[in-house]
């Protein structure tokens, strides 16, 4: 097996231009569990895939509550997602304090990218291995933020991260136009008709694996017990499931957008020898 000799270290470049370890961490994204937000002109909504390490062991929760007004799920590593949502927790804490007001989502994100970017610019600390979708609700709406271990965040309209997540943002682009004015129940059950797109042919959504959290102008960030979860999952049972992007593995649109040429030398790849959630 080929040592990379330009992964050791986050301030290193390899002869393609490129930074392994950010791309490393990037890559434990999409190890992880699928997870979809969404919003419309008064609600945003987060609907995470749970995972279980065995059939002896609970499922992972992936979907943190971060504030009154606001909350995270999670794909790629567990144990750095909740030191950001601690870091995030703290930060709504001491701007409440300061100014006897919920920090603005925005503000908050922007915080949190520069936190992210410093371990990509220091040779003593890793990138973190996750990434997150932040769902909010301030006096400018509802919103759905992406961040992403190179540091990088978005805001969106709708998005999915985590495995096999590609099925899942071709579902979102098609029906984009309809979340706007949709109402609560049938943003939700998009969310889901989503997700189940993530999943293999003998898989299918249930109460034990799914988890929805929801936010907006008249309801605080909650997420749902498995009795409201169980009569979404009910509503969508008999509609018809995509089945072009079922039982794949990659698709291009999951690839690093960072990879070299087909015909420039490529460095020898490290597989990611970690679990991720």
């Amino acid at each position: 097996m080929f040592r990379n000799q330009y992964d050791s270290d986050v301030t290193v470049w390899s002869p393609q231009g490129r930074l392994h370890q950010v791309e490393y961490a990037m890559e434990a994204v999409k190890l992880g569990s699928a997870t979809v937000g969404l919003k419309n002109k008064d609600y945003a909504v987060l609907i995470a895939l749970k995972r279980a390490s065995s059939e002896l062991s609970a499922y992972q929760k992936k979907i943190i509550p971060i504030d009154k007004h606001m909350g995270i799920s999670i794909a790629g590593l567990t144990a750095d997602a909740r030191m950001l949502s601690r870091y995030m927790r703290t930060e709504c804490l001491n701007y409440k304090y300061s100014h006897d007001d919920t920090l603005p989502v925005g503000r908050l994100i922007t915080n949190l990218g520069n936190k992210m970017q410093t371990c990509t610019q220091r040779y003593d600390r890793r990138p973190y291995g996750v990434g997150l979708l932040v769902a909010g609700y301030d006096d400018q709406g509802p919103h759905v933020f992406q961040t992403c271990p190179s540091a990088n965040y978005f805001d969106c309209k709708a998005m999915a991260i985590g495995s096999r997540s590609q099925g899942a943002r071709t579902y979102l682009e098609k029906h984009l136009n309809e979340f706007l004015g949709s109402s609560l129940d049938e943003l939700v059950k998009h969310g889901l008709r989503a997700l189940r797109d993530t999943l293999p042919n003998e898989v299918d959504l249930s109460v034990k694996n799914v988890s929805i959290g929801i936010v907006g102008s008249d309801q605080e960030f909650d997420i749902l017990d498995e009795d409201k979860t169980a009569k979404y999952l009910s509503e969508i049972e008999g509609d018809e499931k995509r089945g072009s992007n079922r039982g794949v593995e990659a698709t291009p649109g999951d690839q690093s957008p960072l990879d070299p040429p087909s015909d420039a030398p490529a460095d020898p790849r490290v597989s990611v020898a970690m679990d991720t959630e």
